[in-house]
């Protein structure tokens, strides 16, 4: 099922070194505490989605889909008002919020100053699926993040960040990265060969530098805090999909609101996700596979952990 490496009690006869590292293997991982009977949507929190762009708005779709599919109370995408009435269209669950833009479909800081108070009405946020990868995005996703709230950041939400802003590790709500190697190998200023020659260690040094939740997908996904580390066994190459990723943003998010500590909530998302997909494959083959049929096997995957 994965494995955590922690600082857990020495004593244990469960442990062995690897490395150096102490390595626990919990054969298991976090389960969704149950539902109380007077819950009402309030309860599971209110994820905001920033995602989508002209040619992107599946990005948006996937994203706040698998926010409703991972059990979030209310969601709401906030995409470029050109494709709202498609990101509309795409799940008559969600709600929408149209940023506004330019003739030239670029953002100017008023559109930042609008969405502020929707991102501070919300619980969580979810901030990067198909947004783009401009100027005018990265003064958006740059103003999205003085919103002090827990976040995911994914995708152009990381591509945008030509250095990573002080301001993440002082922080007090969590902010949880989920690159695959190209876009970690952006952030450090590396190669995405020397990334995958040397994940782990990576991994560990970032998330502990700058005080985020990092999940490195890949083979073998890694999510550490930079003192645990949880390397995730589900999932298959079927899932090196467009849109993938997409769906676990919006997973991610939703499990941050359920009454799990942030990185637990984090492993949990990279099991049920790679579980939907291996699920998927089971009934399309990894070859046809897409993100919608990911999506669509998020419902039997959490039910096996709640």
């Amino acid at each position: 099922m994965g494995i955590l490496l922690d600082q857990p009690d020495l004593s244990s006869s469960r442990l062995t070194r690897t490395n150096g590292s102490i390595m626990l293997d919990f054969n298991d991982v976090p389960r969704l505490p149950p539902r109380a009977d007077d819950a009402h949507k309030g309860t599971f929190g209110r994820v905001l989605v920033v995602a989508g762009s002209r040619g992107m708005s599946g990005a948006a779709i996937l994203s706040g889909s698998s926010a409703l599919r991972g059990g979030a109370g209310l969601v709401t995408v906030a995409c470029p008002c050109e494709v709202q009435a498609i990101v509309a269209h795409g799940n008559p669950c969600y709600m929408t919020h149209g940023i506004p833009q330019h003739a030239n479909c670029t953002y100017s800081e008023a559109s930042a100053m609008e969405l502020l108070p929707v991102a501070e009405a919300a619980s969580v946020l979810a901030i990067g699926p198909g947004l783009g990868n401009r100027p005018d995005v990265r003064h958006l996703v740059l103003s999205l993040l003085q919103v002090d709230k827990p976040t995911v950041l994914d995708a152009d939400g990381l591509n945008v960040l030509l250095t990573i802003p002080e301001e993440l590790a002082s922080r007090k709500s969590p902010i949880v990265m989920t690159p695959h190697p190209g876009e970690f190998a952006h952030l450090l200023g590396i190669t995405t060969a020397e990334v995958q020659a040397n994940r782990q260690a990576l991994a560990v040094e970032f998330a502990k530098r700058w005080h985020v939740i990092l999940l490195l997908k890949g083979h073998g996904t890694i999510v550490t805090d930079g003192n645990r580390v949880y390397m995730n066994a589900t999932g298959n190459p079927g899932m090196a999909t467009g849109g993938s990723g997409d769906v676990l943003t919006g997973l991610t998010a939703a499990f941050l609101m359920q009454g799990l500590p942030v990185f637990e909530a984090t492993v949990l998302a990279a099991w049920v996700h790679g579980r939907a997909g291996d699920l998927a494959a089971d009934s399309v083959g990894q070859v046809a596979m897409t993100a919608s049929d990911i999506l669509s096997h998020l419902p039997t995957a959490i039910r096996e952990r709640s």
